[in-house]
């Protein structure tokens, strides 16, 4: 069972249940955690919960392909995981070294760390959904899309549900220093999630998950790749404890937990790009890239 959020014909946001069939049931909730909360209420699961609220409703006509997209979740914060599989550590050291593959450096030492590396990434203000454009910073030549599941989490650290995140970054700004990591990973609309929060009682394995990502230029494929959470390093768990220790989160933080894909070392977004990250059991996030107008000061 998967959890959407889309603007009514009246323009009010609606919460809706997606089942197995793409079948779209509006939901009385406002939010997400309202409708955790009132599931911990009966103590039942959520799951549960949304099936008996299903059983006594109606679906709507329309097909979710046919529906305007919010984000499934406001999330206050959104964080992210770096270095959590091999593929990232071995980008994360030829951006360091400029391309000296064969070098050791800081990245190798997170990779085999005890400690994860977590970073604060978005606010509810610079994140999008399904459809919207996603940002490219004006200062950086070499960026890229870098597509992840994302851990929908309580205030206690408990995994809620599963989402599609876009960790946007910029790979030479990362590379040329790491203390220059928040500007290489946050500026307005540096982030998107969604389509759906895929709930966790619905998932067998989350060490499952396929990842694809698709970028396209001038309505050609230019980049596709591949992967699957089997090839994480770390396991979710693992990461969210180290979050919230001795830390204060939110009910409905997002966790982004890493990505296994990177484009092309001669790659960079451009205006006008369509990014596409899927996981099939959760849907398609889909954004448009955009380069914002230089603010004179």
């Amino acid at each position: 069972m998967r959890i959407i959020r889309y603007l009514s014909e009246d323009s009010k946001p609606v919460l809706a249940a997606l089942t197995l069939e793409e079948t779209v049931y509006p939901l009385e909730q406002e939010g997400f955690i309202e409708l955790i909360h009132q599931a911990n209420g009966q103590k039942i699961s959520p799951l549960s919960f949304v099936q008996n609220m299903i059983s006594k409703s109606k679906p709507i006509p329309q097909s979710i392909e046919e529906l305007s997209l919010l984000v499934p979740i406001i999330a206050q914060e959104v964080w992210a995981s770096g270095v959590t599989y091999e593929r990232s550590r071995d980008a994360r050291n030829y951006e360091a070294t400029d391309g000296k593959l064969d070098a050791t450096t800081f990245y190798d030492k997170v990779y085999d760390a005890e400690r994860p590396e977590i970073f604060f990434k978005s606010t509810a203000a610079r994140t999008v959904g399904p459809n919207q454009e996603v940002y490219i910073r004006s200062d950086s030549k070499w960026q890229i899309p870098e597509p992840e599941l994302g851990l929908i989490i309580s205030q206690e650290g408990e995994i809620l549900g599963y989402t599609i995140g876009n960790d946007m970054s910029c790979r030479d700004i990362e590379g040329e220093n790491p203390l220059y990591l928040p500007q290489a990973k946050m500026w307005k609309h540096s982030c998107s999630i969604g389509p759906a929060i895929l709930l966790t009682e619905s998932v067998k394995d989350p060490y499952d998950f396929d990842i694809i990502c698709r970028i396209y230029r001038h309505g050609n494929l230019a980049v596709e790749g591949t992967a699957s959470t089997r090839q994480l390093k770390r396991k979710f768990e693992e990461l969210v404890s180290f979050l919230v220790r001795d830390n204060e989160i939110f009910d409905g933080t997002v966790l982004l937990t890493g990505t296994c894909i990177v484009p092309p070392n001669d790659f960079t977004l451009l205006e006008g790009d369509q990014i596409e990250i899927e996981i099939p059991s959760i849907g398609i996030l889909k954004n448009s890239v955009r380069l914002p107008s230089k603010i004179s000061v």
